[in-house]
């Protein structure tokens, strides 16, 4: 397997620390399209009456056609221009394709179908060149930059709590903000991770109380944890670790400092571990921010007094309220309660505005499923700073794990979650990356623990690396075979003018949209799209190579349908890694000790 991750082929700077991409290029696809809009355009103005063009233009864009026996692409904009212009849109449609194919640059049909659309489709060679420029591009195709003005972004994603082990609420968030922060990155933008610690409060103490119970346990004492403590068995591992360290000392201290010195022993005991399994998970931030560096800080004493200075928070029976109402929320909250102490939102207050002076021009922040209710609240702290439309919220709803009909049952280890470190044991890192974004964010998810460890065209994630492996054997094998000529020529495209069959252009309409896709699954926040755009590019790959021989007796022809599998390659590559999973030139057989050599005979497809 090559050693050049997506971080590698576009400089870790990039990846790692959210510079924009230096790889973009405009695509003989999208210059086209352009042109054919611009044309479109053009002939809507001249469609509509004086009175219609006084009205407005609509803007005239086409999509890739759902329907490919419908032609490549679709327009809809006449249906728009009918309902501004008070006409009927098939008349307008049939207004603007009757001056034909003038003008129209490598368009081979212009069709309207009802109630108004507008299908082309394109002669061969357009698709010929739009693969040219893919292999010209190499490793970078579909790397843009269609989002260059969309930063800087924070993203911040996964934020734990230092008092047990990472759940599956952290799978699901860590899963959707590092896919995020990777395609925002691939189109071009200035896009930074970020995770919060919450490692201040009452719950430091509550982990404290619990590990010393663990700790006098093990120092021989019968010692009961505390009311609504952690009980998960976790905690012995790190009663040992300090046992190991300090021996029986802290039987003999009193309860404040114990309490002090434990609660941090505690957290940076399990933020380590956490790190480990994100590390692990192939998650990595930026920078992980501690709640407790605000207060240690005065940062929200400055926070409280920046919003009473603007009139935005208010004091009433001894606490300060923040005007949340005025910025829409359904009633005034509490920053600072009466007795002094400051509330979780006074803290989300000085995080936030600690964010906004880092000068990131938009915050994204993945919530778990059971902050429906901080939305609103979270928008109105940013808007009350100064900042208001600067924040988007995402919820990643909740995960059901299942084998066969049977619910996951939760871990007996960690106490009343099921964790995240369990699941990657059972099924694998890229598994658990894929499976996590295989639907929206905001629709729950069923996690068939059973599949995602099936070597079968069922498994999607198995398909997709299937299909990538299985290309990378052929290149082994025009290696093997001593076809150096055709892969020489293949590289600079020298034959790709040969490729006519329907499935080969069919794989180049799939591949032709990458970068457009990328871009608008991240402009969307939808990464779950990529994996099912990976899932349809191996279909039609595996589509081509059932009905067209690549390495066979015509050296140009090979030549030709090497180029086509080297892009395909680069897409599937490219599109597992921005996920967060691997892309193996080999599949591993389940049970085996040794890697196949050979990525195409053991798949029914």
């Amino acid at each position: 397997m090559e050693n050049h991750t997506i971080a590698e082929r576009h400089g870790c700077e990039v990846v790692r620390r959210g510079q924009p991409n230096q790889c973009a290029m405009d695509t003989h696809y999208r210059a086209t399209l352009r042109r054919l809009e611009d044309a479109f355009q053009a002939r809507f103005a001249a469609a509509g009456s004086p009175a219609d063009i006084a009205g407005g233009v609509p803007a005239f864009t086409f999509l890739p056609s759902r329907d490919p026996s419908h032609g490549d692409f679709a327009s809809a904009a006449a249906l728009g221009a009918g309902k501004q212009w008070r006409r009927n849109p098939m008349l307008v449609a049939e207004a603007i394709a009757a001056d034909g194919l003038d003008g129209l640059p490598q368009v081979a049909d212009i069709c309207v179908a009802k109630p108004g659309f507008i299908n082309l489709r394109m002669k061969a060679e357009f698709w010929i060149d739009v693969l040219r420029d893919a292999v010209r591009a190499g490793t970078d195709f579909g790397a843009s930059d269609l989002l260059k003005t969309s930063g800087p972004i924070l993203i911040e994603f996964a934020s734990p709590n230092p008092t047990g082990p990472l759940a599956i609420v952290q799978g699901r968030s860590g899963s959707l903000g590092a896919a995020l922060v990777s395609m925002l990155r691939f189109a071009g933008a200035d896009a930074q991770a970020e995770t919060y610690v919450n490692d201040a409060g009452a719950q430091l103490d509550q982990l404290a109380d619990s590990l010393y119970a663990r700790y006098a346990t093990l120092c021989g004492l019968d010692r009961a944890l505390p009311e609504n403590g952690y009980g998960g068995a976790y905690l012995v591992d790190v009663a040992r670790a300090l046992l190991e360290r300090d021996g029986d000392r802290w039987l003999k201290t009193d309860e404040a400092q114990r309490r002090t010195a434990l609660g941090e022993f505690a957290r940076d005991f399990i933020l380590a571990e956490q790190r480990k399994d994100m590390d692990r998970f192939r998650v990595h931030f930026e920078r992980w921010f501690s709640e407790a560096s605000l207060h240690a800080a005065g940062k929200i004493d400055e926070v409280i007094h920046k919003l009473v200075r603007l009139g935005h928070a208010y004091e009433h029976d001894g606490a300060v309220w923040l005007r949340s109402t005025e910025f829409g929320d359904d009633k005034d909250r509490v920053l600072r309660r009466s007795d002094g102490r400051p509330t979780y939102l006074a803290a989300d207050a000085a995080y936030h505005s600690d964010k906004l002076e880092r000068g990131y021009k938009l915050l994204i922040n993945i919530l778990g499923p059971d902050h429906h209710g901080y939305v609103v609240r979270l928008a109105a702290l940013v808007a009350a700073l100064g900042y208001p439309g600067s924040l988007e919220v995402l919820i990643a709803q909740q995960v059901t794990f299942k084998r066969g009909d049977e619910v996951v049952a939760m871990s007996k280890r960690a106490g009343n979650v099921i964790t995240l470190r369990e699941v990657l044991d059972e099924v694998g890192v890229d598994a658990a990356r894929f499976y996590f974004l295989a639907r929206a964010p905001e629709s729950h998810l069923v996690f068939d623990m059973d599949l995602a460890v099936q070597q079968s065209a069922n498994n999607p994630v198995y398909y997709v690396q299937y299909g990538y492996a299985r290309i990378a054997s052929i290149f082994r094998r025009a290696e093997e075979s001593g076809r150096l000529r055709a892969l020489a020529r293949s590289r600079e495209a020298a034959d790709i003018g040969l490729l006519s069959h329907r499935t080969e252009l069919a794989l180049i309409r799939r591949i032709a949209t990458f970068d457009s896709f990328v871009a608008d699954a991240a402009r969307a926040r939808a990464p779950h799209r990529l994996t099912e755009y990976a899932r349809e590019v191996a279909a039609d790959f595996h589509s081509f190579y059932t009905e067209c021989t690549v390495l066979g007796d015509d050296e140009s022809l090979t030549s030709a349908r090497l180029s086509l599998c080297s892009v395909a390659k680069t897409v599937l590559r490219s599109s597992l890694e921005l996920v967060g999973v691997a892309a193996p030139d080999r599949m591993q057989p389940k049970g085996s000790p040794s890697a196949t050599d050979e990525a195409t005979s053991s798949m029914p497809l």
